[in-house]
């Protein structure tokens, strides 16, 4: 089982508690979830590694990567600006003993909508 741990108060934000949980199904591997969380034309960007465009690619991608398991995740930051973006950053340590870095930045489809567009990802192993 994933220990989540997150810093800081959703409050009354739902895109703020929607990237929370975004990040949980990250971790936990609830692939689902995060389909159902992106646009038809989803691109995500990490940084110094790939780009992936298109939410067919995106479930490939979750496919390959399932099988990295996190051990332990904590969400320091998560930030709402505006109506369409938002921002996470934490600590994930994975079952195998590595730890990585994260800060990712979203743009969202709509204001009331919780479907991500585009996010970028920052990782750095420590």
């Amino acid at each position: 089982m994933t220990k989540i741990t997150s810093n800081p108060d959703c409050g009354n934000s739902p895109k703020m508690e929607f990237l929370k949980k975004f990040n949980i199904a990250f971790a936990t591997g609830d692939i689902e979830f995060m389909i159902d969380s992106v646009s038809d034309d989803i691109v995500w960007e990490i940084i110094g590694d790939r780009k992936i465009e298109g939410k067919e690619k995106f479930t490939q991608y979750l496919e390959e990567i399932k099988s990295i398991e996190t051990d332990e995740l904590v969400i320091d930051h998560i930030l709402s600006h505006g109506k369409e973006e938002g921002a996470a950053s934490g600590i994930m340590k994975t079952k195998g003993g590595k730890k990585y870095a994260f800060a990712d930045f979203y743009t969202f489809s709509g204001a009331k909508g919780a479907t991500i567009k585009s996010f970028t990802s920052y990782v750095i192993e420590l």
